[in-house]
C-alpha cells in the first residue's frame, strides 16, 4: 500500500496524531477512537496492524498489553517524495517567519520605549 494510501484514511491519521504524542496502549488507541468515529474494535485494530505492516507505527508488548508509537520509516518515504513540491510554500513561510520576527521586534521596541 502507498504511504499516502494509508495515510488517505481520517481514522489511521487520528490514530498517528495519538501516536504523535507519545506511546499509547492499544486500549486507549481503540478506546478514543472507537469514542470519536463509533467504529468496532476489531476495526481500530485492523487500522492498526495496516499502520504497522506500511511503516507507520510500531507496537511493543509490556506484559499483557501493547504499546504502539510512530514509526518514521514511512514519514522519510512521504518527505522524500514532497521533495520537489516544496519551491511551492517554502518561500511563503520563510516570508512568515520574516513577519513574525518583525511584528516581535517591533513589539519589543514599543516596550523598551513606553
Amino acid at each position: 500500500m502507498h504511504a499516502f494510501d494509508v495515510l488517505g484514511d481520517p481514522v489511521r491519521r487520528r490514530i498517528l496524531e495519538l501516536l504523535a504524542a507519545g506511546e499509547q496502549t492499544s486500549g486507549s488507541v481503540t478506546a478514543t477512537i472507537r469514542a470519536e468515529f463509533g467504529i468496532s474494535q476489531p476495526a481500530v485494530s485492523q487500522h492498526l496492524r495496516v499502520l504497522r505492516d506500511n511503516g507507520f507505527a510500531t507496537v511493543r508488548p509490556d506484559g499483557a498489553r501493547r504499546l504502539y508509537a510512530v514509526d518514521d520509516t514511512a514519514f522519510r518515504e512521504v518527505d522524500e517524495w514532497l521533495t520537489p513540491f516544496r519551491r511551492f510554500w517554502t518561500p511563503h513561510l520563510a516570508a512568515m517567519a520574516t513577519e513574525v520576527a518583525r511584528g516581535r521586534r517591533q513589539r519589543r521596541f514599543e516596550g523598551e520605549t513606553t
